[in-house]
């Protein structure tokens, strides 16, 4: 098992940038593919990027490509979301979760998440 906490959420304004840390625990995160999620107040949680268990392979949603990045030190056992233009429509709780099905942007594919730290940009 592993256990993941999010860390770097705040309030930034319209295109600010912000970084957004995941720390995990127990096994460790290089056997698992690790994902950002968010949900924003009525919505599903979404799928924003994955990296591989290597770090070599990512994959973005459309409406954040270009803007973020997701990078991972499997040394620090510490996954990073990079988020540059900073949109209102990214205000949300990032969650962070690991996996063992490669770069899925499914939720159902990741068996462990974090508690979740709440995004806000004011326009």
């Amino acid at each position: 098992q592993v256990q993941l906490v999010e860390s770097g959420g705040g309030l930034v304004q319209t295109g600010d940038s912000l970084r957004l840390s995941c720390t995990t625990s127990g096994r460790a995160s290089s056997s698992y593919t690790l994902g950002w999620f968010r949900q924003a107040p009525g919505k599903e949680r979404e799928f924003v990027a994955a990296i591989s268990r290597s770090g070599g392979a990512t994959t973005y949603a459309d409406s954040v490509k270009g803007r973020f990045t997701i990078s991972r030190d499997n040394a620090k056992n510490t996954m990073y979301l990079h988020m540059n233009s900073l949109k209102p429509e990214d205000a949300a709780v990032y969650y962070c979760a690991a996996g063992e099905t490669y770069r899925s942007t499914s939720r159902l594919a990741y068996a462990y998440w974090g508690q979740g730290t709440q995004v806000a940009v004011s326009s």
